[in-house]
């Protein structure tokens, strides 16, 4: 069974969009794990339908090792983003996992990318779901 693993910060909203839409997709093939940068994104997750969740440092950190695929805002990928929450050892953990990273080009942050569409959040997890998934793990 893939190991899907979905971080978020502050409330978890978007994690638990993910998590909600992945669960609907794909059910008990593939085991979610919520990690949090804090507890409530945990617990959001969770509640979404994760089958485990954990937060803070040490469980990204550990978590991301044992991932068959990340997801979550990019900013998951940047340290001392959402206000601090993504730590620079936990923005490390995740961008030196040999896991794929299928990241959605949300953040809050002072960054522009280029080259982006600008979607709404049920469609980027629409397309995150039912397409990009699929090609990082075609097996699913």
């Amino acid at each position: 069974m893939k190991r899907v693993c979905v971080i978020d910060g502050h409330g978890g909203g978007i994690g638990a969009a993910l998590v909600k839409c992945l669960k609907e997709a794909y059910g008990e093939s593939i085991e979610l794990i919520a990690l949090g940068t804090n507890a409530i994104a945990a617990a959001q997750m969770l509640k979404a339908g994760a089958n485990r969740a954990a937060s803070g440092e040490n469980a990204i950190l550990v978590a991301s090792r044992l991932a068959d695929v990340i997801i979550g805002p990019i900013s998951i990928s940047w340290a001392n983003a959402m206000l601090g929450e993504i730590t620079p050892k936990m923005a490390e953990a995740v961008t030196s996992s040999a896991a794929p990273k299928i990241l959605l080009p949300l953040s809050q942050e002072p960054v522009v990318l280029v080259g982006v569409a600008v979607e709404p959040l049920p469609h980027l997890v629409q397309q995150l779901v039912y397409q990009k998934l699929k090609e990082v793990l075609p097996d699913v």
